[in-house]
């Protein structure tokens, strides 16, 4: 948390995307020190029972049908909240996935913050407590013995196009995955 306190301002917060925890527990966590919302698909909100939930959060919302327009939206529109003070959690995989695939990792999150000159904080999770569901995703079994894990990294500050800051935020996240899985075999 005290990587949250180490600036001023607002952040792009680029995180894995293990399960819908993150999505409950993340606002919680970094709500109280910083205003916050999220880059979200379109049909999250639409969800009757998840979807009054997620628009109360005011989302920037992608269709993830055409690339072109979703890049727009999250650059205006990450750039406007940004300039307002409000934090962005963006999770720049395609999907949720309990396995780390750094070449799904898009560089969205980097762009944003690149555009709107205010730093990036990794965040690396581990919630694979709550399974993704065969028939709803977000309605997956949940495993109380399972360690839910978080943890986030120190701000960047995006540099040149910001392929090193990219490649910072995956390699946090690995090594946070690769220390959470040793400590599960112990």
């Amino acid at each position: 948390m005290d990587n949250l306190r180490k600036f001023d301002g607002p952040a792009v917060l680029i995180a894995n995307h293990m399960s819908t925890l993150e999505t409950f527990a993340l606002p919680c966590i970094i709500q109280p020190i910083k205003p916050v919302t999220f880059v979200v698909k379109q049909s999250l909100v639409d969800m009757p029972v998840f979807g009054p939930i997620m628009r109360s959060r005011d989302p920037i919302l992608v269709g993830r049908i055409n690339p072109r327009e979703d890049l727009k939206a999250v650059l205006e529109g990450g750039t406007k909240k940004l300039q307002a003070g409000q934090s962005i959690i963006i999770f720049p995989q395609s999907t949720r996935s309990i396995d780390f695939r750094p070449e799904e990792f898009n560089t969205l999150g980097i762009k944003l913050a690149l555009k709107a000159n205010v730093p990036v904080v990794p965040i690396a999770l581990k919630t694979d407590a709550w399974g993704i569901g065969k028939i709803a995703k977000d309605f997956g079994p949940i495993d109380p013995g399972k360690k839910v894990c978080f943890a986030i990294g120190e701000p960047m500050t995006i540099l040149n196009r910001g392929a090193e800051e990219h490649q910072e935020v995956i390699k946090f996240i690995i090594g946070r995955l690769e220390q959470w899985k040793k400590e599960d075999r112990v």
